[in-house]
Formats: C-alpha cells, sequence, structure tokens
C-alpha cells in the first residue's frame, strides 16, 4: 500500500477514554484530513445498557455521540470530521454471548465501510477488531500495544491465555506499534511478532499546550480553593487497582500536615478511596476531584506529580506534566522508564511502596532546585517525539507499508 492516495482508516477501541483512548484520538487527528477520511469504531457502555432491539446494535454519527458515556472522546473524534461507529456488544466485560455478537457485527460493520487499514488499540477490541477486520477482508491491519493486559498480579492460568489470545491476533496483524520501550521488549521477548513487524511508538501530546505561563498556578490554586502556602502532590488516572489510588492515599497520609493530595480522575474504587482517606485521618487534605476536562488547567496546582501505578504502559499524563514543567515521581514499571530517569529526569521507587512514594515526593518538595532540574531535563528529553507531527509520519508509514501478516503471506 505505497500510493499517494487518500486512504480509509477505521480507528477500532473498546471504551473510547483515558490513556489509550487519547492516545487512539491524538494519532488519528495526527493524520492529514487531505490524504486521509478516518473512522472511529468504538464499543458500548457496558453489559446493562445491552440493546433489546436489534437494529440498535449499531449507531452511527450524532446517535452514537449521544449514547456515549461520560467522559467518552467520541464527541471530539466527531467535531473534528470522523465517522463515528458504536458497537454495542463490544463491551470492556468478559461476555461470550456479547463477544460472539461484537465479532459478527464488528465483521459486518468493516466490512461495509470498505477501510484500507484498520487500527486496533485495547485488548479486547485488538483481539476482537483484528479478527473482525481479517474476516472483512480489511488490506492493512495495524494493532497498538499501550502495554499488555497480562501482568504479575495475575494468576499463571490467566496470564497465558492472553498470551494465547495475543498469539492468535497477531497472525492477523500487518504490523504492531508499541508504547514505549519496555513493551517492544516484551513483545519480541515473547515471540508475539517477527521484528519487521514492530515498531516503537509514543503517545502523541501537545506539550506546548500545558507550558506554564504567568499566574496559571495562582488561578489552579484558587479554582480548587487550596489553602495558601501549601505545597500539592496530584496525580492524574482512573480510579483503578492498575493505578495504585490506595498506596497514593497511604503516602500522604506520611507527609507532613502542609502537603496536600489531588487525584483527578473516576472509576469503581471511589466510595473505597473516599472511606481510606477518613480511616487515614487526610479527608481535610486529600481531595478526590473524579472526571474533569479541565486538566491541563489544574496541572499547574501541582508541585510534584506523582504516579503510584502497579503496570502501565507509557502514560500521556508524565508527558503532560513535563510539558507543564512538573517533577515526576513514577513507579519502576513499564514503560515509565523512558521518561523517569532515576534522579535525573525524576525519581523511581518500587510500586505498592506507600513508604518509598512518600520518601521520594518529600525529597521532590524539600529540595526545589533539584526538582526543578529534573523536570528542565525531561522537557529537553521529550524532545519532538512525542508532537503530533512526529506520530503522524510514523501512522503515514506504517499505513503504507509493506509488512505483511503471517496469513496473508
Amino acid at each position: 500500500m505505497t500510493s499517494n492516495r487518500k486512504l480509509r482508516v477505521a480507528t477500532v477501541i473498546t471504551r473510547f477514554n483515558g490513556g489509550a483512548g487519547r492516545v487512539a484520538l491524538n494519532g488519528a487527528l495526527a493524520l492529514p484530513p487531505d490524504l486521509y477520511e478516518r473512522a472511529v469504531v468504538t464499543g458500548g457502555v457496558g453489559i446493562d445498557s445491552r440493546p433489546t432491539d436489534v437494529g440498535q446494535e449499531v449507531r452511527y454519527g450524532d446517535e452514537a455521540v449521544a449514547n456515549a458515556a461520560a467522559g467518552d472522546l467520541t464527541p471530539d473524534a466527531f467535531e473534528a470530521g470522523m465517522e463515528i461507529v458504536q458497537v454495542a456488544p463490544l463491551v470492556p466485560q468478559i461476555s461470550p454471548r456479547d463477544d460472539l455478537a461484537a465479532l459478527r457485527t464488528l465483521t459486518r460493520v468493516l466490512a461495509e465501510g470498505k477501510y484500507d487499514v484498520v487500527h486496533t488499540h485495547s485488548a479486547k477490541g485488538g483481539v476482537i477488531g483484528r479478527i473482525a477486520a481479517a474476516r472483512a477482508g480489511v488490506p492493512r491491519i495495524v494493532h497498538t500495544w499501550h502495554g499488555f493486559p497480562f501482568n504479575e498480579y495475575q494468576s499463571w492460568v490467566r496470564r497465558r491465555a492472553y498470551v494465547r489470545l495475543e498469539r492468535m491476533a497477531a497472525k492477523h496483524t500487518d504490523m504492531f506499534l508499541g508504547i514505549g520501550s519496555e513493551t517492544v521488549t516484551t513483545a519480541l521477548r515473547l515471540g508475539l511478532a517477527t521484528p519487521e513487524r514492530i515498531r516503537l511508538s509514543w503517545p502523541s501530546v501537545d506539550v506546548e499546550a500545558y507550558a506554564p505561563v504567568p499566574g496559571s498556578r495562582a488561578r489552579a490554586r484558587r479554582r480548587l480553593d487550596l489553602p495558601l502556602g501549601v505545597k500539592v502532590v496530584g496525580t492524574v488516572g482512573r480510579l483503578a487497582p492498575q493505578k495504585g489510588p490506595e498506596v497514593f492515599a497511604e503516602a500522604l497520609a506520611r507527609l507532613p500536615d502542609d502537603v496536600f493530595g489531588l487525584w483527578v480522575g473516576g472509576g469503581p474504587l471511589t466510595e473505597e478511596m473516599e472511606r481510606l482517606t477518613a480511616k487515614l485521618g487526610i479527608g481535610e487534605r486529600m481531595r478526590w476531584l473524579g472526571h474533569r476536562e479541565d486538566v491541563a488547567e489544574m496541572m499547574p496546582a501541582f508541585d510534584v506529580m506523582a504516579m503510584a501505578s502497579r503496570w502501565e504502559g507509557l502514560p500521556c499524563v508524565l508527558v503532560e506534566a513535563i510539558g507543564a514543567g512538573i517533577p515526576l515521581v513514577a513507579t519502576a514499571v513499564p514503560s515509565n522508564q523512558d521518561l523517569v530517569l532515576a534522579g535525573e529526569t525524576g525519581m523511581l521507587v518500587p510500586p505498592e511502596d506507600p513508604r518509598g512514594l512518600a520518601g521520594a515526593i518529600g525529597h521532590l518538595l524539600d529540595n526545589p532546585v533539584a526538582a526543578a532540574r529534573m523536570a528542565e531535563r525531561a522537557r529537553q528529553r521529550v524532545g519532538d517525539w512525542f508532537s503530533p507531527g512526529y506520530l503522524g509520519s510514523v501512522l503515514d508509514e506504517t499505513y503504507r507499508g509493506t509488512s505483511q501478516r503471517p496469513h496473508q503471506r
């Protein structure tokens, strides 16, 4: 697929939100509209919303946008001129009936769309999407690994099942993009694909949009009604086990009373975290802010960004914090080390270690000169690799490339 003709590209993702959703959206936005017709095929909002009418298994355009869940990025894609398709049976939960229905429906949708390229994201959408695209006869199938659904916190049975599913889907994949070096290394070590079908990629972030401007710190703190003179450690992410919110709260409890904690993002652990906050006695200085659309305006309130994740791909929020000039503390998990070099561009701590996390946060708060030096070096390291223009060139080369899936050779 080497011609310069306009290509029809469908981005397939189960949940069009969070870090993976933002990476997928930014990738689609990086494609020049004069060279690409862009579509987003996303899943339903959950099993409870399963349609009773077969005719509502697929929604398009305005109807799909209206049916999107809170925090979904569908409206942003629609406003940017992308086609929107919502496949109701494609839900995050494991459900054999829905998964088979999603495969059938998605195969039909992709065949009817006559797409030149299908680019899948996320674990479930990646497996079902690639098999459906192959059945639909899509000429080129690309998948982005944002990390892997298998990790050390799972049983070996579940981990092995996920690896086998990925190997099966890999047979129907022409090219892979791996977010972060550790993701690529893991894929090669497990033999998920041959080297010529794997390329390192980075999330696209408009770093300049997060650059601090005079008065932004004071405005953000007034907006959050923070007391004068307090120190603030913040983070952005879903309130889910992967992100370690209880570790963040326990670390805050070990810090002095003039240190406040801010967590931007909602999720299934919201009520549990509120109870933990009360139990730890930090209710006056720990704020769970829920989902917000104004993250760029909130970040200047942070003195330190702290990520307590148990596992990660390469979260966009780290790049956003670097753009905002905020010193970083992150857990030593894949692929945080691509951005956070210990003692150079930030500080790394073991996962599930509140004491270590508190110590690193305290060190940066107590040593602002060293913290500023790390923040500046982090910004220098980001360079152009994370720019929308760079990602656009990577996707263009990938979509028009010549690598082939094993089942097509």
